[in-house]
């Protein structure tokens, strides 16, 4: 039997057949040299956004980064990672054109503080959280997005506030701790004094426990991490900040503390050092026996703070710093000789972690010249030269309409979180929380609906 084969059985694929033929006649005619020019730009495209899609350690174009920033003319920041450690954030500048040799010298220091490692240091309460969280966030920690938050607060109806760091770069650890009493030892009722302290010994005790806390809770982290930090900067919760922290505060082999309210001894509302230094200055309890052992008697926060530096051989270093310490507190207006000046918000700065408050200032200028020298200057003195400086009346309670002067002194992007804060619901603060939670390494907290619940119901 002859089977006739059937050529129109299926004529679709007679017709692709035709396609196919008639693609490779083409292409076999094309000039090679179309291709060769096609190369270099294919080539810049691998080249400039291979990074997005892969790790730097997969990536043969990872080490030319600062090239590919320059060219782009952005920020390019390589997460790199290594076997038993944390991710490590490598940020890279676009050099400015026409710096000076002083904006190159900062510009530098600042791409190297960038591939360093830092932990921030967040203690205290929660009190005017959404005033200073903010700036905080934009001035410190987004400033410097490699750096990782360490936050020890303890509980109370403000703290629900802290929802603002959701959106912090890194968080490493958080906890927020019921409060209690820390009996008191003969040595440190030797050491310590209860003088202008609000709460007694008590209150300095409960102070120095935040602080060391934080100090443990960066030490175990580095262990599990198996990792040691280059700087650890520490700030207070009530801190507002008005100017980014700059380079130029990061000094090896020292510690940097703000000048002016230094209460006999250092001011120690903030401070920045080394890990060698920063171990000395935050290990505010565990080195009160050395105090006493030196024979020193009867010291407040700030002079026991000096006295461990200076027993220790930690050398210290002041720097004005754009910061300031909001407070609620009253003080007799205007201060005199041991009083304590409050500053208003909208003060030039820098304020160097003086008190202050959003006020129509009382006091300016030349008033402000005639203030501020009565002052006894290793007290409550603060820098006020070239009209840095504006005084509040804060004998009384903060006056009404503070949330508008807030608001206009600190821009839309503070007032917005503050309105936020404001008008938070339940369902959000836990969510806002829970989200924390996920992205924090060590939590030790009480359930996010608690800590929300105690807050919102007394606000």
């Amino acid at each position: 039997m002859v089977i006739k084969k059937n050529n129109n059985q299926y004529p679709h694929l007679d017709h692709h057949h035709h396609h196919i033929m008639y693609f490779t006649k083409r292409l076999s005619s094309l000039d090679y040299r179309y291709f060769l020019i096609l190369i270099p730009p294919l080539s810049l495209i691998i080249f400039f956004f291979l990074p997005y899609f892969s790790s730097p350690l997969t990536n043969p174009f990872s080490s030319f980064a600062p090239i590919r920033s320059f060219l782009l003319g952005v920020t390019v920041n390589i997460n790199a990672t290594t076997t038993g450690t944390s991710p490590v954030s490598i940020y890279y500048y676009t050099p400015p054109r026409n710096e000076t040799a002083e904006t190159r010298l900062w510009r530098k220091k600042k791409e190297e503080l960038l591939r360093s490692r830092i932990a921030v240091c967040l203690v205290g309460g929660a009190r005017r959280f959404e005033l200073t969280g903010p700036s905080i966030m934009e001035n410190i920690l987004e400033e410097y997005p490699n750096s990782d938050l360490f936050l020890h607060s303890p509980l109370d109806q403000n703290a629900f506030k802290f929802s603002l760091l959701k959106n912090a770069p890194n968080l490493a650890s958080v906890r927020i701790f019921e409060p209690k009493p820390i009996p008191e030892t003969e040595t440190q009722a030797r050491v310590l004094t209860a003088q202008n302290s609000p709460n007694g010994i008590q209150g300095l005790l409960q102070y120095f426990h935040l602080v060391e806390g934080c100090l443990t809770l960066i030490q175990n982290y580095q262990k599990r991490q198996n990792f040691t930090y280059d700087w650890i900067i520490r700030t207070r919760v009530d801190g507002y900040w008005n100017d980014p922290l700059h380079p130029r505060n990061f000094i090896a082999g020292g510690y940097l503390v703000p000048p002016g309210s230094s209460y006999g001894g250092l001011n120690d509302r903030f401070g920045l050092g080394d890990l060698n230094t920063s171990i000395v200055a935050l290990s505010r309890l565990s080195l009160i026996p050395k105090l006493d052992s030196a024979g020193l008697y009867q010291l407040n926060s700030e002079t026991s703070f000096k006295a461990q530096l200076t027993t220790q051989g930690v050398p210290y270093v002041t720097k004005r710093l754009p910061f300031c310490v909001v407070s609620d507190r009253m003080y007799e207006f205007p201060p005199t000789q041991f009083g304590v000046p409050v500053t208003a918000l909208s003060s030039r700065g820098p304020l160097s972690g003086a008190k202050c408050r959003p006020c129509t200032a009382a006091c300016r200028g030349a008033c402000v010249a005639e203030v501020m020298p009565g002052l006894y200057k290793s007290w409550s003195w603060t820098d006020w030269a070239n009209g840095t400086l504006e005084l509040c009346d804060a004998h009384e309670k903060w006056e009404d309409g503070w949330e508008k002067l807030f608001d206009r002194v600190a821009g839309k992007k503070l007032a917005k979180e503050r309105k936020r804060v404001q008008s938070l619901t339940l369902k959000k603060c836990v969510n806002d929380f829970e989200e924390m939670k996920k992205r924090t390494w060590n939590w030790e907290a009480p359930p996010p609906r608690q800590i929300c619940n105690m807050g919102l119901e007394a606000h």
